[in-house]
């Protein structure tokens, strides 16, 4: 069962470089939804965030572990009958594809913004990945292909504008 009786994915990937807002709109969505929300954050080994901390970007070694754990989150609420919505990056096709090794059938919500809006929430808040590595997350980023289940959403006119925007994207109408 893909999605839910309205027509909803059942399992969303909310995606997009740092400083997106992953977090944000993807909790609230999960609360509109009534969904689970995973913070893909969380699932990253303490070496990933020493790592980044230090200002020096994930290579697919690093991530691979990660995304693994992130799927498997993914995986057991599904398993349990479950809907969620998760927070990561999700860059490239490769790692959405690790990802889909949870759950097949993700919906992934790409949040957009251009790099100067980034770089200026990124200056502005507290996370262990600095500012300093959004060029490396804009040099890796990979747009959704045609045959991804997905869509774009821009990530530039406030909290509540993208989140109905998200909701548009998935079919929600609420």
């Amino acid at each position: 069962m893909t999605d839910h009786a309205d027509g909803i994915p059942r399992h969303i990937v909310v995606m997009g470089v740092s400083g997106t807002g992953k977090t944000t709109v993807g909790s609230a969505l999960a609360t509109t939804l009534g969904s689970t929300f995973i913070e893909g954050d969380t699932f990253h080994p303490e070496a990933n965030i020493d790592k980044m901390s230090a200002g020096h970007p994930l290579n697919d070694d690093d991530r691979r572990p990660w995304l693994a754990a992130v799927s498997g989150e993914i995986e057991r609420v599904a398993g349990e009958g479950g809907t969620s919505v998760t927070a990561c990056s999700a860059l490239t096709r490769l790692y959405r594809d690790w990802l889909r090794g949870g759950y097949p059938d993700l919906f992934f919500v790409h949040l957009q913004a251009d790099y100067d809006t980034l770089l200026d929430r990124m200056s502005r808040r507290k996370h262990f990945m600095p500012p300093s590595l959004l060029q490396s997350q804009f040099d890796t980023l990979e747009d959704l292909q045609a045959d991804e289940h997905g869509a774009g959403v821009p990530d530039v006119d406030g909290v509540e504008k993208v989140v109905a925007a998200a909701m548009k994207a998935v079919g929600a109408s609420r």
